[in-house]
């Protein structure tokens, strides 16, 4: 007998833990479902503040017409006294005894029902609340299984993206070498040609100002200054003279 219960309790536990697994697989599955199954319980919860509201309502409105009924059968009552028709006073009276009774029954009903709607108001609140958190960190669940499952990807797969990330790697490196001796073999042709024509001696001569070479700002300066200098030939006597002795006058 005792082998038997292990192994009931060994398939027990078997099956519960298959029941877990599944439930584990489907987890996000089921919290939705619950949510809608919450969200549907909210809307019958509603329905039903939604009637108990309106029998309030219609019983108030039922007490406001006893009240009206009173008055009026409270003028008929004193206007029969007045005639001196006792008996049909009282007859009136009695009426008005009888609405006062109902009066007094449905006034503690009408509160109860007050109660109860504020009650179920802030339980639909609150509910409303905790499905609205739920909701959110479900999403927020749903964004990190998103996200886990990307990560178990992309491990899943590293030895193989890092195989190709290294061969990208020494694919580039070759690419950088043959680019570095082409520009190499540019350059070296363009100092053989530069030699053939004299263009690096010219270079050379450049630098050390044996050649002219570009104009510059101060070059152009000093050429101004230069021209001020220069006489100035006078048309009257036909005598030049120099810009310095000219009289202001």
């Amino acid at each position: 007998m005792s082998m038997l219960r292990k192994l009931s309790a060994l398939f027990r536990g078997t099956a519960h833990d298959a029941a877990q697994n599944v439930v584990d697989a489907n987890a996000l599955k089921i919290l939705d479902q619950e949510i809608r199954d919450a969200d549907n319980a909210q809307g019958k919860a509603r329905d039903d503040l939604a009637g108990l509201v309106a029998r309030r309502r219609m019983a108030e409105s039922e007490m406001q017409s006893f009240l009206d009924q009173i008055g009026k059968y409270e003028s008929s009552a004193r206007a029969a006294l007045d005639q001196g028709k006792e008996d049909l006073a009282r007859e009136v009276a009695q009426r008005i005894a009888d609405i006062e009774t109902e009066i007094d029954k449905r006034g503690p009903m009408i509160e109860d029902m007050k109660t109860a709607e504020a009650r179920l108001r802030s339980a639909i609140a609150a509910t409303d609340q905790k499905i609205e958190t739920l909701r959110r960190e479900i999403d927020i669940v749903k964004v990190n299984e998103s996200v886990q499952r990307a990560q178990a990807s992309v491990a899943l797969n590293s030895a193989g993206a890092q195989s190709r990330i290294g061969s990208a790697a020494d694919s580039l490196q070759r690419i950088k070498q043959r680019q570095a001796v082409q520009e190499e073999k540019l350059r070296a042709g363009q100092e053989l040609e530069d030699k053939r024509t004299g263009a690096d001696l010219d270079a050379k001569l450049r630098d050390a100002g044996i050649l002219p070479g570009q104009a510059s700002a101060d070059d152009v300066l000093a050429r101004l200054s230069r021209r001020e200098e220069v006489t100035v030939v006078t048309p009257r006597i036909g005598q030049s003279v120099s810009s310095k002795d000219k009289d202001p006058a």
